[in-house]
């Protein structure tokens, strides 16, 4: 488990796992107040996004859901990896059908 929540990370820091998927975890290599700042930038669109709906205004909507990407990946959640070994990006993979399957299984 990771200590910011309850859900399991890989041993290498990449991914938690979450409803049986493989997320990617924030780059490690922002700082705090980088990371925070990304952070209420993305609560902020999220927000927006339900805002958005509720008014039906579809170009509000378009615009929320580009400011969510764009926090997403300024925190390396989306977008380019974060790590530079060439591994691909497994995020969105159910772990038993990833190159973690076997620590998933131990893991569970």
């Amino acid at each position: 488990m990771t200590g910011k929540n309850r859900y399991p990370t890989t041993p290498d820091g990449r991914y938690f796992v979450a409803k049986n998927r493989l997320w990617r975890c924030t780059d490690p290599r922002l700082d705090d107040d980088e990371e925070q700042a990304q952070v209420n930038a993305l609560m902020k669109a999220r927000r927006a996004v339900k805002s958005a709906k509720q008014q039906n205004d579809d170009a509000a909507l378009k615009k929320a859901r580009s400011e969510v990407q764009r926090a997403k990946e300024a925190l390396g959640e989306r977008g380019p990896v974060w790590w530079n070994d060439g591994a691909p990006d497994e995020g969105g993979r159910a772990p038993e059908n990833s190159s973690y399957a076997e620590w998933w299984e131990k893991h569970r």
